[in-house]
């Protein structure tokens, strides 16, 4: 998502569903393992009700130490390296590897714990400073991510079936545009605020690479099903440049065809900049009519 388009009404719900779905992703992270068990419905249901259980236990001690020890720990790091910055970068990547391993040992996922210490250190006010710190590290790990998804991929095996997963891959856009972009209108935003939200929200995420191996070592899917949505995956995040390319384009033919209010063509604020201004004119009105009587 562009810069400018951050502060606006759509971008702003954008952002706040896609916060919304890590969090979703780190909760499968957890059911997976279960999802891939070889016990009965009844074991299975008891093992999905105990883990949630652990899961909740574990949410709430991390929510207590993030607002008690983490930002301590955080502060005496920054003191210990006044000098450099390799200390504070090696206490930051220790605590994560150190939640993660938590939550494995609790028989959630790494996936889950290595999150969960991203938002516990997200919570401070030394955030920004860590992002920085770790920043180089976070794009050496990105761009091994990367690398191993592509070591995957059978490039034979995806243009064998290149009409599969380009009609999948169209069939994925067309339904999330027209369900999110249905979700948010019935929360009463504006039908370019919807449109928008549904396109800018339309492709795979990445953390579903995460997810479909997972899946697979698990044995919850077959090979050939997790190279095609594998592949449909790779494919939709390709295609996002181009759909915010065609954002512009879309909101002037929903000027044109009378979808979108014509007074406003571009997405300008957010609904309390709206309301704040509104608020500002009724004021307005008031001392001008004081003054009159």
């Amino acid at each position: 998502m562009e810069r400018n388009s951050v502060n606006t009404l759509y971008g702003q719900v954008t952002i706040g569903t896609l916060i919304l779905q890590d969090c979703t992703v780190g909760l499968l992270f957890a059911l997976l393992p279960i999802l891939g068990g070889t016990s009965g419905a009844l074991q299975g249901m008891f093992s999905m009700a105990k883990l949630l259980v652990v899961l909740v236990i574990f949410l709430t001690i991390l929510s207590v130490l993030c607002h008690t020890c983490v930002p301590w720990f955080l502060r005496l790091m920054i003191g210990l390296s006044s000098q450099t910055n390799e200390l504070y970068q090696l206490a930051s990547v220790a605590f994560c590897l150190l939640v993660a391993w938590c939550s494995d040992k609790l028989g959630l996922s790494l996936e889950l714990g290595s999150f969960a210490a991203g938002v516990m250190i997200s919570t401070t006010d030394l955030a920004q400073h860590t992002l920085e710190q770790v920043e180089p590290i976070r794009n050496f790990f990105a761009a091994l991510f990367l690398a191993s998804i592509g070591m995957l991929i059978h490039v034979h095996f995806l243009w064998n079936h290149i009409d599969i997963l380009v009609a999948a891959v169209i069939l994925v856009i067309v339904i999330k545009t027209i369900v999110v972009s249905a979700v948010v209108k019935g929360f009463g935003y504006t039908n370019k605020a919807a449109i928008l939200v549904g396109m800018s929200l339309a492709q795979i995420g990445e953390f579903a690479f995460v997810l479909l191996s997972r899946a697979s070592n698990l044995h919850l899917i077959e090979g050939k099903v997790y190279m095609l949505l594998l592949g449909t995956t790779a494919l939709s995040l390709v295609t996002t440049p181009l759909l915010f390319k065609l954002i512009p384009a879309v909101v002037h033919l929903g000027v044109l065809l009378r979808w979108f209010s014509p007074e406003i063509p571009n997405e300008i604020g957010l609904k309390g900049d709206i309301l704040r201004a509104d608020s500002s004119k009724r004021i307005s009105v008031l001392i001008q009519g004081s003054r009159d009587s």
